[in-house]
């Protein structure tokens, strides 16, 4: 009995042991074993990703949607992270509530989509980056009578809008005292053309979308009030959150984020800043 006790005994500590060692030792796939980078994007939000009908100036076919191709500021540097590990790039188009959660699943191995790195989404995902810095501002038409604004003070009245799920639309416009806040546009374009046909007086976004919106729509001024005190009031950790522009990646999937740091560390903010205004200049102007 003493003998079958003691038995027993080891083999329940055995069990134990090898239960522990069994959740330490769990590891993340880093999703590019296969040597292929899977990257996911809106392909809809110029000019950090679009959609297109052929490959010029260097964009890479959609897998998921035959006969078209993705381009943009994020096409770049998905491009530039998979050269610089020698993996095959392949892009997947996907709707903006669909990036988050198709990382977390493994669908995708990162989303490389104009995501600011904000605590909420880093609860459920990791970050690399940033891979872009970007100025919250608005947008009005040239000849509104907002067009002269110099602080969010002086929008008070004027009716807004911005894109679902977003600070601009959760956290800006509110702040705008007596602004006429309309529903949240699903996408990028379509808060654009809420602004291009009067739906709204002016719309809140981020400096590169406005830079892009001006280049496809000439009537449509910037708003810019960083620096001043007529600026969008944040703490510093919610600001840098929201200007600081990441890579999604799963939880946990530190081969992957160690390997995408190691080719932005290389990057300048000068460097990213070129990249997006070579991607402004080549956006297709029209929707």
């Amino acid at each position: 009995m003493k003998k079958f006790l003691s038995m027993l005994l080891v083999l329940m500590l055995t069990l134990s042991l090898v239960a522990c060692g069994g959740s330490g030792d769990k590891t993340v796939p880093s999703g590019v074993e296969d040597g292929v980078l899977t990257v996911a994007m809106e392909c809809a939000y110029k000019p950090y990703n679009w959609v297109q009908n052929d490959d010029s100036n260097g964009a890479v076919p959609i897998v998921n949607v035959p006969g078209s191709y993705a381009n943009g500021y994020d096409v770049t540097i998905a491009k530039k992270i998979a050269e610089a590990n020698g993996w095959e790039l392949e892009i997947y188009q996907s709707d903006w509530d669909s990036l988050v959660p198709g990382v977390q699943t493994g669908k995708f191995d990162a989303v490389i989509a104009g995501q600011s790195m904000t605590a909420e989404r880093a609860e459920q995902v990791d970050f690399a980056g940033p891979y872009f810095y970007a100025t919250i501002v608005c947008l009005t038409k040239a000849d509104s009578k907002f067009a002269n604004a110099t602080s969010i003070a002086d929008l008070a009245g004027g009716s807004c809008t911005a894109q679902l799920a977003t600070i601009w639309y959760d956290q800006c416009l509110p702040q705008i005292e007596g602004a006429v806040i309309k529903e949240a546009a699903e996408t990028a374009p379509a808060m654009l053309m809420a602004l291009e046909t009067g739906m709204v007086d002016f719309v809140c976004t981020d400096m590169p979308t406005a830079q892009g919106a001006v280049a496809a729509y000439p009537d449509m001024k910037i708003l810019d009030f960083s620096g001043t005190d007529g600026d969008f009031q944040f703490s510093e950790q919610v600001r840098a959150e929201n200007v600081n522009i990441g890579v999604s990646l799963m939880k946990g999937n530190t081969v992957l984020k160690e390997a995408i740091d190691k080719v932005l560390s290389t990057m300048t903010v000068d460097d990213f800043n070129a990249l997006m205004a070579e991607a402004i200049s080549i956006q297709p102007l029209d929707d």
